[in-house]
């Protein structure tokens, strides 16, 4: 009986603790690099607004502008978004290294990861990819990140390139350990949240993402991703079959990242909110 006390005890001790620890949550900012109205956003909800760490796609188009801005906003947590896809349309990305069996027929990475019924045959796992090109691409896009912002601290995936299969995801943790980025969010015990609810216009995310900011539990670690982008002639040009409103649909994300009631509603609940390179502090 005294035992069961004891444990009882310890185990409400623990509730209560963990009750009064706060809440912390990463917000993240995806694809800098894919247009120069993605790079503006990135950086502007990132000095103006709540996001906490940004991925760059090292082979995008505009990834020397990406950097320069980085280079600008040294207090950045930045990770590389590594990609072997080339979704847009009107924009596309080639290989950094020479990695024969991840390009289409005009050099480019190949615009899906996944059979996609809109684009047939132009996937990466309906062609004859090989692991030894991943790597090479990988090592090539992780080294030019290196080189340019010597501050990376982690590594992330596009469009989920690095679930592939299990040789590809072992591979990313190797070379993760291997260039001393190995931050592991999941392996850490931090949960992936998103919106709870319909999010497509501005209000319906602002309400979603407050329903998802009230349901999180003290004690815990979230990370929340989404795609800033501006809403522009530029942005509206870029899109490809079965996500045509990018340009609208990434400005609302803007709206809500730099949104004042948001804001408040994380300062009044204590959320802390906190970057990749805080999870190993």
């Amino acid at each position: 009986m005294k035992r069961l006390l004891i444990i009882s005890f310890c185990f409400t001790l623990n509730l209560q603790l963990k009750a009064q620890q706060p809440i912390k949550l990463i917000i993240r900012g995806d694809d800098m690099g894919y247009s120069h109205s993605g790079n503006e956003a990135i950086i502007k909800v990132y000095k103006e607004g709540i996001e906490k760490s940004i991925e760059i796609i090292v082979p995008s188009p505009w990834f020397p502008e990406a950097v320069a801005l980085l280079k600008a906003n040294p207090t950045a947590d930045v990770g590389v978004h590594l990609a072997i896809t080339s979704e847009w349309d009107n924009v596309k990305w080639r290989p950094v290294s020479n990695c024969e069996s991840l390009k289409d027929e005009d050099g480019y990475f190949f615009p899906m990861i996944m059979p996609n019924k809109n684009y047939p045959g132009r996937a990466v796992t309906e062609n004859k990819w090989k692991l030894s090109d991943v790597e090479k691409d990988f090592r090539a896009q992780i080294e030019l990140a290196l080189k340019k912002i010597p501050r990376i601290t982690h590594i992330s995936g596009h469009m989920g390139c690095t679930y592939i299969n299990d040789s590809v995801t072992a591979l990313v943790k190797r070379l993760a350990q291997e260039y001393k980025i190995d931050i592991d969010p999941i392996a850490m015990g931090v949960k992936y949240v998103g919106y709870d609810g319909p999010h497509k216009t501005l209000s319906e995310k602002i309400k979603s993402f407050k329903s998802m900011l009230n349901k999180l539990e003290p004690g815990k670690t979230y990370l929340f991703l989404d795609h800033p982008g501006l809403d522009s002639p530029e942005l509206e040009a870029i899109h490809h079959i079965g996500y045509e409103n990018v340009a609208e649909d990434r400005q609302v994300v803007v709206d809500l990242w730099t949104n004042q009631e948001i804001k408040d509603l994380i300062k009044q609940k204590g959320i802390q909110l906190i970057s990749y390179g805080d999870l190993k502090k």
